[in-house]
C-alpha cells in the first residue's frame, strides 16, 4: 500500500480527493491536514510516502512545505495538486523539491496514476502545463524582485514595504522599477498581476 498525505485548506477538497484514492487498492489516505505547517510533523507521525500538496494553504505554502519535505524527509515525495496552473508553478515547484504538478481538474484516475509514478521516483507534470511552463521560460524576476512584488500587491506605500523588506526606500524603488520593466508592465500593481498570473510571485 502507497501511504498518502493530503494537504488542502478546504475540508471539501481534501474529500473529494480522498474518496476515489482510498477505492484503489493499492493506495492509502493516512492522513489530513489543513495548513501547510503541519505537513512535517504529520508526514513523520502518519509514515505517509507521497504527500499531496496545495499551492495556497495558511502557515505554509505548497512550495514551501515541499522544499521542507526534501529536507527533512527526503524519502517522502511530494506532488502539487492545485486549482492554480499558472505555468511559473510548475518549475517553482520541482525547483522547491516536488516530483510532480497537477490541476485539480484532472480525472481521478489520472491522480491515481500520478501517485502511483511519482512513489516510483518518476516526475509527474500535468502535459498542458508543461507545454505552457517551457514556452513561457523561467521568471525574468529575480528572487528579490519577486518578494518586493509580494508585498507590493496589497498596494502598501513604498516606505512600508521598505520596512517589511527591512531594505532602503531607494533599494525598494530600484526593485520595483526593475519588475516592472522585465513585465512589461506600467505600473507596480499591474507587474504584480503579471507576475502572479504567470506564477512568478
Amino acid at each position: 500500500m502507497i501511504r498518502i498525505l493530503l494537504a488542502d485548506d478546504q475540508a471539501l477538497v481534501r474529500g473529494a480527493l480522498a474518496a476515489p484514492l482510498d477505492l484503489e487498492t493499492d493506495l492509502e489516505v493516512v492522513a489530513q491536514v489543513g495548513r501547510g505547517d503541519e505537513v512535517v510533523a504529520t508526514a513523520r507521525a502518519s509514515q505517509a510516502e507521497v504527500c499531496l500538496l496545495d499551492i495556497e494553504m495558511p502557515g505554509l505554502t505548497g512550495l514551501e512545505v515541499a522544499e521542507r519535505l526534501r529536507a527533512e524527509l527526503p524519502t517522502v515525495r511530494s506532488l502539487i495538486v492545485t486549482t492554480f496552473g499558472r505555468p511559473g508553478y510548475v518549475r517553482r515547484a520541482l525547483d522547491a523539491g516536488a516530483a510532480g504538478f497537477l490541476v485539480k481538474d484532472r480525472p481521478a484516475r489520472e491522480l491515481a496514476d500520478a501517485v502511483r509514478r511519482v512513489h516510483a521516483g518518476l516526475r509527474v507534470v500535468d502535459p498542458d502545463l508543461a507545454t505552457e511552463s517551457l514556452m513561457a521560460g523561467p521568471s525574468p524576476l529575480t528572487a528579490r524582485e519577486a518578494e518586493i512584488l509580494l508585498l507590493a500587491m496589497d498596494g502598501s506605500p513604498v516606505a512600508v514595504i521598505a520596512a517589511r523588506a527591512h531594505l532602503s526606500v531607494g533599494t525598494v524603488r530600484n526593485h520595483l522599477s526593475a519588475a516592472i520593466g522585465k513585465t512589461g508592465a506600467s505600473t507596480r500593481a499591474e507587474a504584480a498581476r503579471v507576475a502572479q498570473t504567470n506564477g512568478w510571485i
